[in-house]
């Protein structure tokens, strides 16, 4: 795809973020989100585990711990102080009527006119599958926004909630982006928050730089040449 992206909207005051595990939001959204925290929006995330399957050489229950600590690290580089975990079975996410309750009573809690999702494709930007996780979280998100503003589904999960905006993270198709050149700063260093999952990776702290610079540029050549992230806009 060639074609120039638009400008993200920014008629809204807070967003939710929803994404299956501790560092998603840091491998593709974080600048937005400092972007976005220091113009004065209210933003809070929602993960659906604490990646307590992510780290080989630690146990689950330790693992959980460890990246619990350094989301909600992550988060604060960037502005979000409210972080929420549904511990759901990391590696094990199912878009079943559990995390569908879950989902629609957080979005009407929080009543956010925005609402971003991790990429729910069966493709990553990248053209690699995607993980199903991330395709059965993602799903099951975009289907909790539809069902948040109908009062007659799930009514015991509060009451009902329109979302304005539905943009998808890290989407093989983005349609829109937010120039993040006065976050990018913040946006490596809350993914250099999650040093333990990064080493487990094999990525030293220094590659956060050329990682997350190098994406903003790659979406930024189709937005005016800034650095920028970029999302896909789902009508509501």
């Amino acid at each position: 795809m060639t074609e120039n992206l638009e400008p993200m909207p920014e008629d809204w005051e807070n967003a939710l973020i929803l994404a299956a595990h501790p560092d998603d939001v840091e491998f593709g959204s974080a600048g937005a989100v400092a972007v976005w925290t220091r113009k004065g929006h209210d933003v809070s995330y929602l993960l659906a585990t604490r990646g307590e399957a992510g780290i080989a050489d630690l146990t689950p229950d330790r693992a959980a711990e460890v990246r619990t600590a350094e989301q909600r690290a992550a988060a604060e580089r960037v502005g979000v102080t409210d972080v929420t975990f549904l511990d759901h079975p990391d590696g094990s996410v199912r878009a079943n009527d559990r995390l569908r309750s879950d989902l629609v009573a957080a979005i009407r809690r929080r009543r956010p006119q925005l609402v971003v999702v991790f990429n729910h494709h069966q493709r990553t930007g990248t053209g690699r599958w995607n993980a199903p996780d991330h395709r059965e979280f993602g799903q099951c998100a975009l289907d909790a926004v539809a069902d948040a503003g109908n009062r007659w589904i799930l009514p015991d999960a509060g009451e009902p909630w329109a979302v304005r905006y539905i943009a998808v993270a890290n989407s093989p198709q983005p349609t829109h982006a937010v120039d993040v050149s006065s976050g990018l700063d913040a946006a490596i260093s809350s993914l250099q928050a999650h040093a333990t999952y990064l080493k487990s990776l094999g990525y030293p702290p220094e590659a956060a730089g050329p990682a997350v610079t190098g994406q903003a540029q790659g979406v930024g050549a189709r937005f005016g040449g800034v650095p920028a992230v970029g999302f896909e806009l789902i009508p509501c």
